[in-house]
């Protein structure tokens, strides 16, 4: 058998192979409504307000995500000081679209942090991992420090790198927006 034909074979059989893992990676995880749910309790139905960017808060976010951000306003959820912001960032090639709720830090009362990130939406073939609660955990109590840093270090995941960059962004971004 020419190699040719051997090597065409091997990569119909790894494309075949990595199918079914690729289809169960990505996906739709949760429903806007089911994250707002799980971010504000199943009885609160807070309304969706608009955060116009002012050219300021869009540098700020530009130096987070190091381009430009396309959008000139961001939907939000709001009840009292907790706000619930749904964004998306690029993985390596598709949007991973993530929300984070964002309320008053319980070590201090005084600034906001983290209460919990979710993976809503995820698109690409790797770094679904960013999904599972042992990473999204880390964000709890993170806040804005200098130079909108998150004030605690977030662990990668082997083979997810641009993933983790998305989801560390996304967090950073939702506080300056908070």
């Amino acid at each position: 058998m020419p190699a040719v034909v051997v090597f065409a074979l091997l990569m119909v059989l790894q494309f075949v192979a990595m199918s079914p893992v690729q289809a169960a990676s990505a996906g739709q995880y949760l429903t806007v409504d089911e994250f707002l749910s799980l971010g504000f309790g199943e009885d609160a139905k807070p309304e969706p307000k608009v955060l116009w960017l002012t050219p300021a808060l869009k540098a700020r976010i530009k130096t987070i995500r190091g381009k430009e951000f396309p959008l000139l306003r961001v939907r939000y959820w709001q009840l009292g000081q907790k706000t619930a912001w749904i964004l998306e960032e690029i993985g390596k090639e598709m949007p991973i679209t993530i929300g984070v709720v964002v309320d008053l830090d319980s070590a201090d009362g005084k600034s906001l942090a983290v209460s919990r990130v979710d993976i809503l939406a995820f698109r690409e073939s790797r770094g679904w991992e960013v999904r599972h609660d042992f990473f999204t955990e880390q964000f709890k109590g993170a806040v804005l420090v200098r130079d909108d840093i998150l004030s605690q270090h977030i662990d990668g995941i082997t083979g997810a790198t641009l993933s983790v960059r998305a989801v560390k962004q996304v967090a950073r971004i939702a506080l300056l927006l908070a």
